[in-house]
């Protein structure tokens, strides 16, 4: 049985890292549009890839469970990639902060339980965190150690409190910085070697 390649949000970015490092693995991509997670799937599955797609909506916790569980069919779960997000022009507040905040903690939270030994994983963000004054040590600290589920209810997560767009997304590059720390060093507590770190440097944020 091969290992699962999980690959979230049907995109060309995550399409053309999974054709990278996916040739031996059992992709299983996951979207909450299914017509766009068929069309990549279909063109994977052209190119020779082992690849199926699922329904994910990454605004919902037990929606995610349900993804990796089902993942979990077909083989242990070996690697992850994750290029879900909507965008200012795509959604609202709210919805952004649901979906790319709250959404890329609770799933690096779910399969670092269920990733196998010398797991690898990869998030994509945005350049746009970047570009913005530092929020401040406090407000790093709430959004680093802050319960994914209780994350939402930060003050400075309120629509009243956001006055600018990037701040949105500067608060899911220090959250998804903070977590995928926490998600090498849960995998590194069992046993695994993990080799993020390159991908890291060319890949994330």
């Amino acid at each position: 049985m091969k290992d699962v390649l999980l690959l979230v949000g049907a995109g060309q970015i995550g399409m053309a890292i999974a054709r990278r490092i996916g040739f031996d693995k059992k992709i299983i991509i996951g979207d909450k549009n299914l017509v766009n997670a068929k069309k990549i799937a279909d063109i994977m599955y052209n190119a020779g890839f082992d690849v199926n797609y699922l329904e994910v909506d990454l605004a919902d916790r037990i929606s995610i469970k349900n993804y990796i569980q089902e993942a979990q069919k077909y083989g242990q779960i070996g690697m992850l990639i994750n290029v879900a997000g909507v965008s200012p022009s795509q959604a609202s507040i709210e919805t952004i902060l649901k979906v790319d905040l709250y959404g890329t903690a609770v799933l690096l939270e779910e399969v670092g339980k269920v990733i196998k030994p010398y797991g690898t994983g990869v998030t994509i963000s945005s350049q746009s965190g970047h570009r913005m004054e530092a929020l401040g040590s406090e407000i790093d600290e709430q959004l680093a150690t802050t319960d994914c589920e209780n994350l939402l209810s930060l003050p400075v997560l309120q629509v009243e409190n956001i006055k600018d767009n990037l701040l949105q997304v500067n608060a899911k590059k220090i959250r998804t910085v903070s977590l995928k720390i926490q998600f090498l060093l849960l995998i590194t507590l069992s046993n695994s070697f993990i080799e993020l770190y390159g991908l890291a440097q060319r890949f994330f944020l």
